[in-house]
């Protein structure tokens, strides 16, 4: 029998307490023995819950007990979770997390830790929820050198996305119902603003990469300036407008950016709709994989956090390989990245010329009332802000602007 510990009873606990529950006979059989929790640390009271008898508010007496051999920290946010999960990992205790911000920021050193002790830091539920990307980016994908990763990788932009598209209401219309669905918090930055998506693309990226991609040195972007006549011009160019996280090499360089993009309809990551995510991995051998599935939610998160906790008992006293390196990786200057963009302006026939002069030919998209669009050329991102610049030395003011998908589509 394996006794674990759940830290934290919130939304993604509670689910982790649910998922061992209502599966635990056939989690004995896939893990080879039993699984029971132990202890649940809450600073809160859950009376007439199933963990009622299981909580503690000392993380201490967890840490202490030797019978405890996995602890699936579910917290989120840094601290204390990083203080708690290094402290377990010293002890010789798994730890398996759903923790975004804790992986991306430490997640190299824990880690090391984690080999260092025989004990395993598991974080499949970091990215995609319940989508298993991680392990076969660290197994089934091995055999391939990974050349791009593209994600949906926030269902609440995404749904936000999906209506605003389907139903033609605006951003804030949107935002307020998936405040009032649960989809978005009170705060949204996050989401909207694309820094949940950038933490995603960075331990994705150190993964591909195999060094660490700091998520700090991403060039991050999010929907807030997306409106109705994007979502037109969209429909004219046959595109879909989405929040891409991406990661991808260059010759010999790499870089990672996350910002909204237009996507053809043949591009497998068009048809990913509401608070779904989609992940699209490129390797030179395999070719082109997509998985796809629910990214966030109490279940599906829970499933892929309990997943890890049987890998740990599993796999106790033996440490499963990560290739993901403390080393820094230098990413290309934002300056530096290849790029192709939509960009659009109030209608006027005279800057036709100006635009013209300044980008050399263009590709005109008509069809959008009071407003001309054009798609540049292919040029670095550089290049691209230098013109823009230049355009509005000029007098033309750019109303919004929107990157078309990369080369791989």
């Amino acid at each position: 029998m394996a006794k674990i510990a759940v830290l934290g009873y919130g939304t993604v606990g509670s689910g982790v307490v649910e998922v061992l529950s209502t599966n635990k006979d056939s989690i004995a059989v896939k893990a080879e023995t039993s699984i029971d929790i132990k202890y649940v640390l809450d600073l809160k009271e859950f009376p007439g819950t199933p963990v009622e008898n299981l909580l503690v508010k000392d993380y201490d007496i967890i840490l202490e007990d030797e019978e405890v051999d996995v602890i699936a920290e579910v917290m989120g946010g840094v601290e204390p979770a990083y203080t708690f999960v290094k402290k377990a990992l010293l002890k010789g205790k798994s730890v398996a997390t759903s923790n975004k911000e804790l992986v991306a920021k430490h997640g190299p050193e824990l880690l090391a830790i984690a080999k260092e002790n025989h004990v395993n830091f598991l974080f499949e539920a970091s990215v995609g929820g319940g989508i298993p990307i991680i392990r076969p980016l660290n197994k089934s994908l091995t055999a391939d050198e990974i050349m791009e990763i593209s994600g949906i990788l926030n269902g609440t932009t995404n749904f936000i996305l999906t209506k605003m598209k389907n139903e033609r209401l605006d951003f804030d219309t949107v935002l307020k119902e998936a405040q009032d669905l649960g989809y978005a918090e009170l705060h949204p930055e996050a989401d909207v603003e694309g820094y949940d998506a950038c933490r995603k693309i960075a331990i994705l990226a150190s993964l591909a990469f195999g060094s660490h991609v700091d998520f700090e040195d991403i060039h991050t972007e999010g929907i807030t300036k997306i409106s109705q006549v994007d979502f037109q011009f969209a429909e004219a160019m046959k595109m879909e407008i989405k929040l891409i996280g991406r990661c991808e090499k260059v010759d010999d360089k790499a870089f990672a950016m996350v910002s909204p993009m237009l996507l053809s309809d043949t591009h497998p990551l068009s048809h990913v709709d509401d608070v779904f995510n989609g992940i699209f991995v490129q390797g030179n051998v395999i070719g082109d994989v997509m998985f796809y599935g629910a990214g966030a939610g109490k279940l599906p998160t829970a499933s892929a956090v309990v997943a890890d906790v049987i890998d740990a008992v599993k796999h106790k006293g033996k440490n499963i390989i990560v290739k993901w390196s403390s080393d820094p990786k230098v990413l290309m200057a934002t300056e530096e990245i290849p790029v192709k963009a939509f960009a659009r302006f109030a209608d006027t026939d005279e800057k036709i010329e100006l635009v013209e002069s300044v980008f050399g030919s263009v590709e005109w998209i008509e069809g959008v009332e009071g407003h001309k669009g054009f798609v540049t050329g292919e040029m670095t991102e550089g290049e691209l802000s230098t013109k823009l610049v230049e355009l509005g030395q000029k007098g033309l003011v750019i109303e919004n602007l929107i990157r078309l998908e990369s080369k791989v589509a």
